[in-house]
């Protein structure tokens, strides 16, 4: 089956290179389009990746730097970044990202783009909320990463705990990819068998466990400086879904008619973006969580990302 699907990637760092990289090695489009602000980084990568092309299985073909090409393109992975955030919140990064979506989005949409955008840029729920309005796209056509990549820590974290394989765990880490995040225990399941079913679990610790699932990215990024291999598998996996109109469940970052914003909710993903959320039958507990990070991401928003709207 030959893919003639297009794949562009605004922001070729560590994550948007890692992104392209995963992407190449698996095949997942015919043609991808790498853009950023540094000409030579985006060339270089470019060119990087081809090289690895000409020994993979699949081939795809790579370009750069050409917003143009971009017109037609089914998925733009958004991703640009600042790495120089001194603590764990990704509400730092916000002052310098929300201008990279003022810059890139606007050319983006010349080109007449009028794919689905998925962005990994911090801090998440806000740069996706931000990106929906500069860009003027449905809301279902825009969306973020979310808690893909916090769940994938609390799999890493039970399965370590119960010594099974992570694909043996279900459930899901809930609202802002940040700070306020919660994991939804109520939601968690080892191979199948509630949580609070499972053998062994009455001594559980939930709160040390919370603690680890939520250290996670800050362990990663202040021991190498940045995250990008688990990020990129989970974007890498939006972009199939979206790609082979899979109608996949992914917990990722999607505007929330109850809260009036982005955050990180289980949906279907497919063609068209997001489909719908998931149902959620959720404690009274873990409700209040999603209501209060809710509010954080909100009023985030309206306080420190809006403020060129009219432009």
């Amino acid at each position: 089956m030959i893919l003639m699907n297009k794949v562009g990637i605004i922001g070729v760092g560590h994550v948007g290179s890692a992104a392209a990289h995963e992407i190449v090695v698996r095949g997942l489009c015919h043609h991808l389009v790498l853009i950023d602000d540094r000409d030579a980084k985006a060339k270089a990568e470019c060119l990087d990746l081809k090289d690895m092309g000409a020994q993979t299985l699949s081939h795809t073909k790579i370009s750069a730097q050409d917003y143009s090409l971009l017109s037609d393109a089914d998925v733009v992975i958004f991703s640009t970044g600042a790495v120089d955030r001194q603590g764990p919140d990704r509400m730092q990064e916000l002052n310098w990202t929300k201008q990279t979506v003022y810059d890139a989005i606007p050319k983006l949409m010349a080109t007449g783009f009028n794919g689905v955008i998925v962005s990994i840029t911090n801090p998440c729920d806000v740069i996706a909320a931000l990106i929906q309005k500069v860009s003027g796209l449905p809301k279902n056509r825009v969306f973020g990463t979310g808690t893909s990549l916090d769940t994938a820590r609390m799999k890493r974290v039970l399965s370590q705990t119960f010594n099974v394989n992570p694909k043996n765990i279900g459930g899901y880490v809930l609202g802002e990819h940040g700070d306020s995040q919660f994991t939804a225990w109520s939601t968690v399941s080892v191979a199948g068998i509630p949580l609070a079913e499972y053998p062994g679990t009455a001594d559980l610790d939930l709160a040390q466990l919370t603690k680890e699932i939520s250290a996670g990215g800050w362990a990663v990024h202040s021991g190498k400086g940045y995250t990008c291999y688990g990020i990129s598998s989970c974007v890498s996996n939006i972009v199939k879904a979206i790609l082979t109109d899979e109608v996949g469940a992914f917990p990722v970052s999607t505007y929330s008619d109850r809260y009036d914003t982005y955050i990180g909710r289980p949906a279907y993903i497919a063609g068209s973006g997001v489909v719908k959320p998931l149902p959620l039958n959720l404690t009274i507990d873990e409700r209040t969580q999603l209501d209060q990070s809710a509010a954080k991401i909100r009023k985030s928003f309206l306080e420190n990302a809006v403020v060129q709207a009219a432009q």
